[in-house]
C-alpha cells in the first residue's frame, strides 16, 4: 500500500506478512513504571509488531517514547507490564539465545585490551577463549581494526571503540542483533562510514536486525521497514516499507525516491509537533 500524497510504501500486504517467518513477535505490550510517591509513568502502550527473519527493522520516535525500553524488553533485560514478546516462538523471560546487543555507549572495559573485550561474551558463556581468538581477530580485521588487538579502549577514537563493540556483539555469530542508537554519539563522517559497514555485515550474514535511531536519514538508508512511534506513551504510529535497491551507496540519499521516504517520515514528526521550522 502507498501513501496517496507521496507515493511512499506504507504497511506491507497482509498476505505477504503472513507468508514470512516472524523471528520476533511483540503483542499488545505495555510498560508502566510505578513508584510509591509519584504518578505511574506509561512508557509503552499497546505496542504490536513482527520482526521477520533476516529483516532490517528500524524504530524511530521522539526522545522518551520508550524505544530503548522496548529493545531492552526484547533482549530480556526489562520485563513488560503486560502483553507478550516472543523470540523464535518462545516467550522472552530472560535474554534469548543467539542474540547480540550494541548500546549507544560502547561499554568497553578500559583495563582489558581490545582482543579480551571482544572475547568477553565467550568468557561469560564459559567457552574456551583460545578457540575463539581467530574469529575475534577476523572480525576486527573485517571492521578495519587490524593490529589493535593489544591496545586498550582509551587509546582508540569513538568510531574505533564502537567498531570494537560491534565485533563483541558478533563474536558468537548471533542470529538476532539489537542495536540501541549505536552511532548517535559519533561525528557525521564516522557515522556514514559505520552505516556502510553495518549494511555490508547485514547483507553478508542475513542477520535479523532491530535498530533504534533518532536519525530519519539513517533509518531510511539501512532499513527494510521503519516503525515510527508516537510520543509518550510510546505506540506504533505507522510502519513504512523502504523499497530501495541494495546494496545502497551513500549517494542514494540524494535521489528523489529516498527524499520522498524522508519527507513522509518527517511529516509524521511534524504532525506530532516536532521539527517544525527546524528542518
Amino acid at each position: 500500500m502507498k501513501d496517496a500524497a507521496t507515493g511512499v510504501g506504507l504497511v506491507r500486504d497482509a498476505g505477504l506478512e503472513q507468508a514470512r517467518s516472524a523471528y520476533v513477535r511483540v503483542r499488545d505490550v505495555d510498560k508502566v513504571y510505578s513508584t510509591d510517591r509519584l504518578p505511574d509513568v506509561v512508557a509503552l502502550q499497546g505496542v504490536s509488531f513482527d520482526l521477520y527473519r533476516g529483516e532490517f527493522l528500524s524504530i524511530l520516535g521522539p526522545s522518551g517514547c520508550g524505544k530503548s525500553t522496548l529493545l531492552k524488553s526484547i533482549a530480556g533485560l526489562a520485563p513488560v507490564s503486560s502483553g507478550v514478546i516472543e523470540v523464535k516462538g518462545q516467550r522472552v523471560e530472560r535474554p534469548p539465545d543467539n542474540m547480540g546487543i550494541v548500546f549507544q555507549r560502547d561499554v568497553l572495559l578500559e583495563w582489558l585490551d581490545i582482543l579480551d573485550n571482544v572475547l568477553l561474551p565467550i568468557r561469560f558463556a564459559r567457552l574456551r577463549a583460545t578457540e575463539w581468538k581467530d574469529r575475534a581477530k577476523q572480525l576486527l580485521a573485517t571492521l578495519g581494526l587490524t593490529g589493535i588487538e593489544h591496545r586498550h579502549p582509551w587509546e582508540l577514537s569513538g568510531g574505533m571503540r564502537q567498531r570494537v563493540s560491534i565485533c563483541r556483539a558478533l563474536i558468537r555469530n548471533p542470529e538476532l542483533l539489537l542495536m540501541d542508537e549505536p552511532f548517535g554519539a559519533l561525528d557525521a563522517l564516522t557515522r556514514d562510514e559505520l552505516n556502510l559497514e553495518l549494511q555490508r555485515i547485514w547483507l553478508a550474514d542475513a542477520k535479523t536486525m532491530l535498530f533504534i535511531t533518532h536519525s530519519i536519514v539513517e533509518a531510511v538508508f539501512l532499513s527494510d521497514r521503519v516503525i515510527v512511534m508516537s510520543r509518550n506513551p510510546g505506540r506504533v504510529l505507522e510502519t513504512i516499507d523502504i523499497s530501495l535497491p541494495r546494496p545502497r551507496p551513500l549517494a542514494i540519499r540524494e535521489t528523489g525516491e529516498f527524499t520522498r521516504y524522508v519527507t513522509r517520515i518527517r511529516q509524521l514528526f511534524e504532525d506530532m509537533g516536532f521539527l517544525r521550522g527546524s528542518l
